[in-house]
């Protein structure tokens, strides 16, 4: 048998075919009564768009490349939350590539999405050369997600603001009497960033000949790597502000394999309040990046690009707060 087509769906449904292809399109000049009708004769029938036609008769893929750099971070997965809802509600689909991947076989991180003729690109995450996205973006709508680095023109960035959540978390740590306190810095701008502002809050309290800060590559193995020798310091840190929770994670691991409780001998903070840090047995304390409304707002973004917007690129940041758990009191 052959498969149903647009004329059939219009048959069954008692409506002209142009009208069928308005309810499709999700175009709200339909009646909710007809399109009820066209839906329902499209389920009786089986049909399914063809996806490939449309494409060529609108010259639209409906679909959004997104370029993720690295797929072991949670906090990537809210905000790909946040911004596939507000795509799906506009009637497009993500495809979703590995930027690390693309570069340890030699492809410009972007061209596979690009082959595939998407109508925008979400980059999410640090990339080492963004400047190389300005070529993708004269082509097609490019959005920075979760990432400060420098963008190229006409390339919008959205992202938490890192300046103020480090200080935050760095200034819930001393309100509780802390003064020796730790930073397990990042990479890339965000890394920067966070560090800056530890640097900056600990000088502002008469505190930065007790700042300690050691590099870190932002996993939870070198976070617990860090906080081993942090704690074998003579003086050691009565807490520890990591740049993300994945790290934090690793200092937990650490502080335990050394007989210290947490928050009792030790206070903890992440950053980026993913799933993990809200599991019951870390209940860490940590700061929230906003990492769903920074996918809303960068899908946001590429949706006003469709829409025509052509200025030289923004800057969106979210507003971050602490979320006050389970992983920090004041010093023993």
């Amino acid at each position: 048998m052959r498969p149903p087509t647009i004329r059939d769906v219009a048959a069954r449904a008692g409506v002209s075919k142009s009208l069928v292809s308005l309810v499709l399109r999700g175009s709200d000049q339909v009646r909710p009564e007809k399109r009820d009708a066209v839906f329902r004769a499209a389920r009786e029938l089986g049909y399914r768009a063809n996806a490939a036609a449309r494409s060529l008769s609108e010259r639209r893929t409906r679909t959004v490349g997104v370029l993720l750099n690295d797929l072991r971070n949670p906090w990537f997965v809210d905000l790909l939350d946040g911004l596939n809802s507000l795509l799906h509600a506009n009637g497009l689909h993500m495809l979703l590539a590995d930027a690390r991947l693309n570069r340890r076989t030699g492809q410009d991180p972007a061209d596979p999405l690009m082959d595939l003729r998407v109508d925008g690109l979400v980059v999410v995450g640090t990339l080492p050369d963004p400047a190389a996205l300005g070529a993708v973006a004269e082509r097609v709508p490019v959005v920075l997600a979760g990432s400060r680095e420098k963008a190229p023109p006409g390339v919008d960035v959205v992202a938490g603001d890192d300046e103020r959540g480090a200080r935050l978390a760095a200034e819930h740590l001393i309100g509780l009497g802390h003064r020796r306190v730790a930073h397990i810095a990042g990479y890339g701008a965000v890394g920067e960033l966070r560090r800056r502002s530890f640097e900056a809050a600990m000088r502002r309290h008469g505190l930065a000949d007790q700042a300690l800060v050691e590099p870190s590559d932002m996993t939870e193995e070198s976070g617990y790597r860090t906080t081993v020798r942090l704690l074998s310091r003579p003086e050691p840190p009565t807490a520890v502000f990591a740049v993300n929770d994945i790290a934090a994670i690793g200092v937990l691991s650490a502080a335990a394999e050394l007989g210290l409780r947490v928050p009792r001998d030790l206070s903890v903070v992440g950053y980026d309040n993913t799933s993990v840090a809200r599991l019951r047995h870390v209940w860490l304390t940590t700061v929230d990046n906003t990492s769903h409304e920074v996918g809303r707002r960068a899908a946001r973004c590429l949706l006003e690009r469709f829409e025509g917007a052509r200025d030289e690129g923004r800057v969106h940041l979210a507003v971050p707060t602490v979320e006050i758990r389970g992983s920090t009191a004041p010093p023993p």
